[in-house]
């Protein structure tokens, strides 16, 4: 890329004193059974020629938000927040103008709740869940969808019936890399990209590939089917940083993403690593 004013549309950063990240378990998981901070990431992002980031909440706790907005609001890398609250409590409104009025506020940009670890695979479409998504709506917010592929048939019918909220598909939907199969991940992320009020994250698909084995030409059908299903005006590069360092450092996160999105054009390039990011979430950059 000739230009590198990239934006990392997603990563995150916990604290291990303040709290655990229970999802950290196992000894796959276990490098990253540590603290990572903003610190950390900044000399790793600058390198890579990237201006600004947006971190994503990582556990369901209303503790966290107000922290991540602080961070985010004491530095220059990070300009937007995704973070949590719960869609399914009376005063959903009340707690989103809560977050948005208070210490930098003005950086949170979404909300996400963790999907992906509902037993239901309609969890999304509870009328509880769907007042939530509602009000993420009305407040000016996107919605991220972290979703395993058998639930997004669910996201699909959210997504239909609530055309005023961006809803963005983290990590692609997590297709099934290590299995070498694309059904029926497939069918339904298209499904999902024909309405016009969602987009995708390129992000999160090395570690969804064979450990420590995968190459690039592993991973090309199913960025070539993301492309082909939301096209690069709706895509967002995505380090998914710190976990993309179970399998590549920082640098080799970001050279695997361009090298899979090559044939483009210059334009299109553009799009899906830097002006994307700053259209869909209302980035607000120095």
């Amino acid at each position: 890329m000739t230009d590198r004013r990239i934006i990392d549309a997603h990563h995150h950063i916990w604290d291990l004193s303040a709290r655990p990240q229970p999802w950290i378990t196992g000894e796959a998981l276990a490098p990253l059974d540590r603290s990572f901070s903003v610190a950390d990431l900044q000399p790793e992002a600058r390198a890579a020629g990237v201006r600004a980031t947006v971190v994503v909440q990582t556990v369901c706790v209303p503790e966290e938000t107000p922290e991540l907005l602080a961070v985010a609001q004491a530095g220059d890398l990070v300009a937007g927040v995704v973070g949590w609250t719960d869609l399914t409590a009376p005063d959903i409104a009340d707690r989103l103008a809560e977050l948005l009025e208070g210490p930098g506020g003005e950086r949170l940009v979404g909300i996400r709740h963790q999907v992906q670890e509902e037993p239901d695979p309609g969890w999304l479409l509870r009328p509880d869940v769907r007042r939530g998504l509602a009000a993420v709506a009305a407040a000016g917010l996107a919605f991220d969808l972290v979703v395993r592929p058998g639930q997004l048939a669910a996201a699909v019918a959210a997504a239909a019936g609530l055309t005023g909220l961006t809803f963005v598909l983290d990590h692609l939907g997590k297709p099934p890399v290590a299995e070498g199969r694309s059904e029926p991940w497939a069918r339904d992320l298209r499904r999902l990209a024909a309405l016009p009020n969602t987009v995708c994250k390129l992000s999160g698909l090395i570690t969804e590939a064979t450990p420590g084995v995968w190459s690039i030409e592993d991973l090309r059908p199913y960025t070539d089917t993301v492309l082909e299903a939301f096209g690069p005006y709706r895509l967002l590069f995505g380090s998914d940083w710190p976990v993309c360092t179970l399998e590549a450092d920082y640098g080799r996160t970001l050279f695997v993403a361009e090298e899979l999105t090559a044939s483009l054009s210059p334009t299109e390039k553009e799009m899906i690593f830097h002006r994307n990011a700053t259209r869909v979430y209302d980035l607000r950059l120095p």
